[in-house]
């Protein structure tokens, strides 16, 4: 019997490969000979590069870089053996990298996403592979493209001061050095974020209360980001008016900047991820899915990982099982309810016991590996009875 294991990690407790072991530590004690395949995913966000760390060759990369403080810090990012970077740009301007009082959407600057992709271009990187989510900015990506070398000035001609909100300061704009610097990368942007770059479903209201910005900042920003893109498209920077396209307004206007200014492919997080693994050549050897993600609920269904490898799975061959292992499953979402034509063919909860949450997340190893082993007891038990 040949099982594949593919889930995504478990938000704050688990890493998509440690999911993976786990899941093969329980089922194993049941099904010892089987051939276990374990392939951890991710959608883009945080936790991307680590996962192709581990089916691509090649080495992390340490860069000292400025956080969205414009402190120093280190950050890293994966160079595999085919010259792909894969960097994931809360390495640099993530909102874990802030303290709860610090978080301020109005200062906070990407600055350090432009100097990681700088240096895996200095050390040969001719693709880059951005993955965007967790950023603690909202200034579309202009402290990035500073640290590239676009100049962004105000009406006296000084460069523009960091944070979203001086963005309403831009009067003019110096692109050359960034094509120059550019010519011959490829840039693909892994994003599962719809929202364009303003208006109410936009990076500042969707995004920029979780922050720190208040609601009178919400409408500074979104103002603001309006503004750099009505300037970026007058100084012809993109053929495109990239601020309406869906995804811009992901990391912050992140996804605008790289459109617009790199020339950058938005793609699906998880289908991205899911091409460069080949997950689909894994599934077709299967006999068995397992999959999994820290909660199912109403978002399973909006690209997450579990649902995507489900229904590659049931794409590829209908009759194919796939079961989903999580931490906790939310069975009564309304009208959004993913069981309804659910692609799961079982859905579990792992947690043993109710628990505070800190030990339920410092309990995940062992809960997931307990619940992959009552699933194979159940599984051989139905074996049993059938025959």
């Amino acid at each position: 019997m040949n099982i594949l294991i593919a889930p995504d990690s478990f938000k704050e407790s688990l890493e998509a490969i440690d999911v993976c072991n786990a899941i093969k530590q329980g089922f194993s004690q049941v099904y010892p000979e089987a051939n276990y395949t374990l392939l951890p995913l991710a959608d883009g966000g945080e936790g991307t590069s680590s996962v192709l760390s581990y089916v691509l060759d090649g080495h992390w990369q340490h860069v000292q870089v400025h956080d969205p403080l414009m402190r120093p810090i280190t950050a890293k990012y994966f160079l595999t053996a085919e010259a792909v970077a894969v960097i994931e740009i809360a390495e640099a301007c993530g909102l874990h990298l802030l303290k709860s009082d610090e978080r301020n959407p109005l200062i906070a600057s990407s600055f350090g996403v432009g100097e990681m992709i700088a240096d895996a271009i200095g050390k040969g990187a001719t693709d880059l592979l951005i993955g965007l989510g967790g950023s603690a900015t909202n200034d579309a990506g202009a402290g990035m493209l500073q640290a590239l070398g676009v100049k962004l000035q105000d009406a006296t001609g000084d460069a523009l001061k960091p944070g979203g909100s001086n963005l309403s300061q831009l009067h003019s704009i110096d692109h050359q050095t960034l094509h120059d610097l550019l010519s011959g990368i490829k840039i693909t942007v892994a994003c599962d974020v719809t929202s364009p770059l303003c208006g109410p479903t936009g990076a500042s209201h969707v995004f920029g209360p979780q922050k720190g910005a208040t609601s009178d900042e919400v409408l500074i920003l979104d103002k603001a980001l309006a503004h750099f893109a009505a300037v970026t498209h007058a100084y012809n920077v993109s053929d495109d008016y990239c601020s309406c396209i869906e995804g811009a307004g992901a990391a912050g206007g992140l996804g605008f900047a790289l459109m617009a200014y790199c020339q950058a492919e938005l793609k699906s997080g998880f289908d991205t991820i899911a091409e460069v693994v080949a997950l689909d050549k894994h599934l077709a050897k299967a006999d068995l899915v397992i999959t999994g993600e820290g909660k199912i609920d109403a978002q399973t269904a909006m690209g997450k990982v579990a649902s995507g490898v489900a229904l590659r799975a049931k794409a590829i061959n209908p009759e194919l099982p796939v079961i989903a292992i999580c931490g906790s499953v939310d069975r009564d979402i309304g009208a959004a309810n993913c069981f309804d034509n659910s692609p799961f063919d079982i859905a579990l909860p792992s947690i043993q016991k109710l628990d505070k949450l800190d030990n339920i997340l410092a309990g995940a190893y062992p809960n997931v590996a307990q619940t992959a082993y009552q699933l194979a007891i159940t599984l051989k038990l139905g074996q049993h009875l059938k025959s």
